[in-house]
């Protein structure tokens, strides 16, 4: 148990939890990148930003709804987790993505492009970073 009295989920109700999520927070993410390329940001700040809304509501979400939160775990502890590892993998890729990509294929492409890649990296990092474990 994950410290609840309630049973623990199955990776596939995990999965399919983490994807809801997954499509909310990318457009929150989508929907401030927009805004702030509206307001002449230009993308790569743009995109800091905008991620930085979108985390905040994923690990509430993720860690609330998609994993059983391992109490073990300080909530301030799991934040920095999965901020750090958000960092690393979302913002990292997306922003790498940008950097790479936007004056090939163009803004857009290139930001949901890294959406697409970070999303598979971002389901084991969240597991780990709220519940403690990696596989299993």
């Amino acid at each position: 148990m994950s410290g609840t009295d309630q049973p623990r989920r199955s990776t596939g109700s995990k999965i399919v939890r983490f994807a809801i999520v997954g499509l909310v927070n990318t457009a929150i993410d989508l929907a401030g990148f927009f805004l702030l390329l509206k307001l002449h940001v230009p993308p790569l700040p743009a995109n800091v930003v905008s991620w930085s809304i979108a985390v905040v509501f994923s690990f509430v979400a993720n860690g609330f709804w998609s994993f059983e939160r391992n109490h073990a775990i300080r909530l301030h502890d799991a934040f920095l987790r999965f901020v750090s590892l958000g960092a690393l993998i979302s913002l990292g890729v997306s922003s790498l993505s940008l950097a790479l990509f936007a004056g090939i294929a163009g803004v857009w492409p290139a930001k949901i492009g890294g959406v697409i890649v970070a999303a598979v990296l971002n389901f084991l990092a969240a597991r780990w970073s709220i519940e403690g474990r990696l596989l299993k």
